[in-house]
């Protein structure tokens, strides 16, 4: 079946605006894009649909999200002054919630973001088939990375076979649009030994690699010095740890993690030298601004990254540290942050253009998507994302990047569509039962709250 979607503009993102543009859609991708008088006179027998005075532009891509997290929307709060106790009290409850649980949790994320015109996730998870099918029937394209933990050197090998069965559970449920991944978690959860087997995995099956690397303080002193909260915790579960002292960064490349071409989450505590490694190896930053800022782990050098050519996605991280996935929002605070933090010389370069481009074709970048995803262009995946601009808090404008990186946000979307399939239009997800599934997040978080009450922190 042929489509014609048309919009007072067009953003290809790959190639200039189109004024009263419109996009072919035929079965699972796009075949013409071009000015809607032209595209109708090529194709007289189509229908067109018209969005009015709106834009519609690539799929937007979260490159870092725990959609299995949906259910703790402010249930983290009271401990986000210590980041070492948040954990905690995340994993606890964590534990709490069955396969029904996780699954409904990840819909509801999965729900929220096709709502908020977002068509691909990179996302992390702790039992990662739930997830695969949470995004598979809410109909959104992601790459799922299962997280593999195991602080202690001597258990490396049962952790790692422990994620080759889940891999073999989550190839039996790749599709076109959903992959499989893997994620050792982080330095201060997995061993190098652990580290290095699955790094050789990932390179051995052709798997993608994400891991969260140089998030907070406490991170980079367990690194350098061997002190703070993560190195306290090993001692007291006498797991041996001798600090290399050397940056996450160095860390990862000497234990084979960036051989992976990996994705990497945060990267708040980088230097020079971290952000060169980075860009020589290959692998990808997944910016996430205000989940930095909430957890008061600092920010980002965003200005850094983008001079230093490396490639860049927006992530929203769980919204149990962010408390919503919306990808626009998140690239206006990480567009302002960033002004604010850094010198006017420094951020010379950042804009709206520069930020629409993060949440697009950036992030389809750093998922190695971008022969797919994250632009529109005849022969690429018909993943498109449809944002009203007639509201009253975005009048007056002349730019339309403007208007959507400074005034709009998820609220604005009128239309979701992956692969040629629309998945939410004008205030309805078509693909779920929300009020199912939000009511049975309501069973699931008081179950979080007894577990947290029945707990010590």
């Amino acid at each position: 079946m042929t489509a014609i979607y048309s919009a007072r503009w067009v953003l290809p993102i790959a190639s200039a605006a189109i004024d009263f543009g419109a996009v072919v859609v035929e079965g699972d991708k796009i075949v013409a894009i071009g000015v809607r008088d032209e595209i109708a006179a090529r194709f007289p027998q189509v229908q067109v649909t018209d969005f009015g005075t709106s834009v519609i532009l690539p799929g937007l891509v979260n490159v870092h999200s725990h959609l299995e997290l949906t259910v703790m929307r402010g249930f983290l709060e009271p401990e986000e002054h210590d980041f070492f106790s948040w954990l905690r009290k995340l994993t606890i409850a964590r534990m709490a919630m069955d396969a029904n649980d996780l699954f409904a949790s990840a819909a509801c994320g999965a729900v929220e973001a096709a709502r908020a015109g977002i068509t691909c996730v990179g996302d992390s998870s702790s039992v990662a088939t739930r997830t695969m099918k949470a995004v598979s029937e809410v109909g959104l394209r992601g790459i799922v990375y299962q997280e593999s933990f195991g602080p202690d050197p001597n258990v490396a090998e049962q952790a790692v076979a422990g994620l080759r069965r889940e891999l073999d559970a989550m190839r039996a449920m790749e599709t076109s649009t959903v992959r499989a991944g893997v994620s050792p978690h982080a330095p201060y959860t997995v061993s190098a030994r652990q580290l290095k087997m699955i790094s050789r995995l990932a390179t051995d099956d052709k798997l993608p690699l994400m891991m969260h690397a140089a998030e907070s303080q406490a991170e980079k002193s367990l690194l350098l010095e061997g002190t703070g909260a993560f190195a306290d915790s090993l001692r007291q579960r006498n797991i041996e740890w001798e600090a290399p002292g050397i940056s996450t960064i160095q860390y990862l490349a000497r234990h084979g993690v960036m051989e992976t071409k990996p994705l990497l989450a945060h990267c708040i505590t980088v230097d020079g030298d971290d952000i060169e490694t980075i860009r020589v190896k290959g692998a990808s930053v997944a910016h996430c601004p205000k989940s930095n800022a909430k957890l008061r782990h600092g920010r980002a050098p965003l200005a850094k990254f983008l001079a230093g050519d490396l490639k860049v996605g927006i992530g929203s991280d769980s919204v149990a540290s962010n408390n919503k996935c919306d990808i626009l929002e998140e690239s206006r605070f990480a567009l302002l942050s960033a002004r604010a933090s850094e010198t006017a010389t420094a951020t010379e370069s950042l804009n709206a253009e520069t930020m629409l481009f993060a949440a697009t074709l950036g992030g389809a970048r750093a998922l190695a998507l971008d022969h797919e995803i994250g632009a529109l262009r005849e022969g690429m995946q018909a993943d498109l994302t449809v944002v009203r601009l007639d509201g009253a808090h975005q009048q007056p404008f002349t730019n339309p990047v403007d208007a959507l990186i400074f005034s709009s946000s998820g609220g604005d979307v009128r239309m979701t569509m992956v692969a040629g399939k629309e998945i939410y239009r004008d205030g309805q997800v078509v693909t779920a039962d929300e009020l199912a599934l939000t009511s049975q997040l309501v069973t699931v978080r008081q179950k979080l709250e007894d577990a947290a009450g029945n707990a010590r922190f």
